[in-house]
């Protein structure tokens, strides 16, 4: 009660007594210029447009041109025109998450959108734009954490707090891929944030992807594709900041955002609209800045906290793994799965191509059996993949070479071992054995 009472006394004094407003001076389709206040405002402040009887229109102040403020909307500018009052709000973007939150479905001005009612709001503020722990107060990654899936489990292995980046084409899997992870993870919560997703899709996500077991130890944040690119960039600050909160709390986070190349897309209609220069592919700097500060919020927490272990889902464009974004994240990331279109093309799912996808935690975080395991594992597919072509061409003839010939008949096994059912979950134990038995090596 006294923390709640000190904090709500800080909170109260952040609130000014004096109500500043300018007024709109000009409108260039989602920009909006504002005078009058341009010396009580800097980058990132929020401001509030009262159109004629209506309600008011939430802002963001994204750049300053010839002594104005360039605002840009969260929702549609109806009934807004020159001369509006536009009032400076007061205090820093903030949420007050709390564990009731656990079940819910919120939108990225952290609303409820589920139809359960209202969200009970907690005594500690958790700012959108927070910094990550300084670096040398972190705790180092911990030991694996079971994700139910035992591809990843077992040639993937990712320890709490590690980073990881789910990279694939539209269509070949990633959400179901997210939605498994969400089931099954041994971590304590999961915050989900869809982020720039079909309207459509979010329900069946919800009730046939995550299913009742998923969401009652999840926080799911959505922000659809036609909510404005302030919404959707916020949406993921929203993220990470109840990820922030649970973490805080000493637990195991495991926070998915879907996707980190839609949060890239908004950041660039925000960036050209305030006058940035495009560079790559017409992404602007601030891009990749803001890229590295919303990855580096998730990892380890400092000692005596939780960790946030996260997979954040990459949309290659046109399945290119080397286009902007796909190379920024994995600049900063600490691992990638690739999922592959032609494996989801033969039916296998998680359509996880083993050769491309790698854990940087893994090596240092497997026993001395398991890491041979893998390394015999991923040496068998390599094998048959490298000699894939002559095999279904019927060019390579049995005996030639015993590593091969191994390779054709151990190849078949492995594949329906990375085959899983969406319902279907493995544990980090059973998945090791299962590809112990298939090599006939043992593990430990």
């Amino acid at each position: 009660m006294h923390n709640f009472i000190e904090n709500l006394s800080g909170n109260l004094s952040d609130i000014s007594d004096v109500r500043l407003f300018g007024r709109v001076t000009k409108i260039l389709g989602m920009l909006v210029e504002v005078g009058g206040v341009e010396r009580e405002l800097s980058i990132g402040d929020r401001c509030n447009l009262v159109p004629r009887g209506a309600e008011p229109v939430p802002c963001e102040v994204v750049g300053f041109r010839e002594s104005h403020a360039l605002v840009m909307p969260f929702k549609p500018l109806d009934r807004i025109g020159l001369g509006c009052r536009a009032e400076v709000a007061p205090a820093q973007p903030a949420v007050y998450p709390s564990d009731a939150w656990l079940g819910r479905v919120i939108n990225a001005m952290a609303e409820p959108i589920d139809g359960k009612g209202p969200l009970l709001a907690g005594s500690e503020h958790m700012l959108l734009k927070n910094k990550p722990p300084a670096a040398h107060d972190r705790s180092r990654l911990g030991d694996k954490l079971d994700l139910g899936v035992r591809a990843i489990n077992s040639f993937l292995a990712t320890c709490r707090g590690q980073r990881m980046g789910i990279f694939s084409g539209s269509g070949v899997g990633k959400s179901v891929l997210m939605s498994m992870l969400a089931r099954y993870t041994e971590a304590d919560v999961n915050v989900i944030g869809l982020i720039g997703e079909r309207g459509r899709e979010v329900q069946e996500f919800l009730e046939d992807d995550l299913g009742p077991e998923g969401l009652k130890k999840s926080v799911v944040i959505v922000s659809t594709s036609d909510e404005s690119p302030l919404m959707r960039r916020q949406g993921a600050y929203v993220t990470l900041a109840v990820a922030e909160y649970f973490r805080n709390q000493g637990k195991q986070v495991l926070c998915m955002i879907d996707s980190v190349t839609r949060f890239a897309m908004a950041q660039r209609e925000i960036g050209l609209s305030a006058g940035e220069p495009p560079t790559s592919k017409g992404y602007p700097p601030t891009t990749f800045s803001e890229l590295a500060k919303l990855l580096e919020r998730a990892g380890p927490g400092m000692k005596g906290t939780g960790d946030i272990t996260a997979f954040f889902s990459v949309l290659v464009e046109g399945d290119d793994h080397n286009e902007p974004i796909a190379d920024a994240v994995r600049g900063i990331i600490d691992g990638h799965v690739v999922l592959e279109r032609g494996i989801a093309d033969r039916g296998r799912y998680p359509a996880i191509n083993i050769l491309r996808s790698i854990s940087r935690s893994m090596p240092r975080c497997l026993t001395e059996d398991q890491a041979k395991l893998v390394m015999r594992g991923r040496e068998v597919i390599s094998t048959y993949e490298d000699m894939a072509e002559l095999i279904r061409l019927g060019a390579y003839k049995k005996g030639a070479d015993p590593k091969v010939d191994e390779a054709i008949l151990l190849y078949p096994q492995i594949e329906q071992f990375l085959s899983q059912k969406p319902r279907e979950h493995t544990t980090l134990t059973d998945g090791y054995k299962m590809l112990a038995d298939i090599l006939g090596m043992t593990h430990g």
